[in-house]
């Protein structure tokens, strides 16, 4: 094989991959548990990232910075949403902090690591931009989700705001500090192991990999922190 090749993936391959989450599925549905919720779940990954590998085909050879820019809001519009999943009730209250706290600190570290660290040329390269858009805005959506959930728990048990919002800081920052203390010694992490896997040398690839772990870590911490402060008042209202 090529070193620079990577191996195609058939659709026969592709459903044998599915087998291993025949067994989860069935504990969930022994157990009682949300198996539609994990079905659906998958299904909809299964189309969701079909789809997107012929959308991004598509992009990548267009090279239009309207059509760049517009993906790039659809991730953020979608990831603010998403995030505010755990909280239901409050979600349309804070859906304004929510979107805020995830494109500032999401654009300033697209930004900072693309024109200058990278320094693309154009800047709208959309093979760069695109996948690390999706790294910094999908780690942020998780941060704040996990923020959100902590910080309505902690509420209900007492009215204490900072000592919420600094429980609820440290839960939602948890996963990215743990994928900085295991990558390299328990995980290669999908960004590095793709550039191998496509004939990159390990070195530069885990210099890529350290400059992607610095963007997840800065915004997923900055957005986490930014919604705490924004939402306080909807979270106080909503638990008074």
């Amino acid at each position: 094989m090529n070193q620079t090749s990577i191996l195609t993936i058939s659709l026969p391959q592709l459903l044998l991959a599915f087998t291993l989450v025949i067994p989860v599925l069935i504990v969930l549905y022994r157990w009682k548990l949300q198996s539609g919720r994990a079905v659906y779940a998958l299904g909809r990954m299964l189309m969701q990232l079909l789809l997107v590998g012929y959308l991004l085909a598509f992009i990548f050879e267009q090279y239009n910075l309207l059509i760049i820019c517009s993906v790039i809001a659809v991730m953020i519009v979608s990831a603010s949403w998403i995030a505010l999943g755990p909280v239901e009730q409050n979600r349309y209250s804070l859906y304004g902090p929510a979107f805020i706290a995830i494109v500032i600190p999401g654009l300033f570290s697209l930004v900072l690591i693309t024109q200058g660290v990278l320094a693309l040329e154009p800047w709208y390269e959309p093979r760069y931009v695109i996948p690390l858009a999706g790294m910094v805005f999908a780690n942020a959506m998780n941060s704040v989700s996990l923020a959100a959930e902590r910080m309505q728990a902690e509420l209900t048990r007492t009215t204490d705001y900072l000592q919420s919002r600094t429980i609820a800081f440290q839960a939602s920052i948890i996963p990215t500090v743990n994928s900085l203390f295991a990558v390299g010694l328990v995980s290669l992490p999908g960004m590095m192991t793709g550039q191998i896997l496509s004939g990159v040398s390990p070195l530069i690839a885990a210099r890529y990999q350290i400059v992607v772990m610095c963007m997840i870590f800065g915004s997923a911490g900055l957005a986490s922190a930014l919604f705490l402060i924004l939402g306080k008042k909807h979270f106080q209202s909503g638990n008074g």
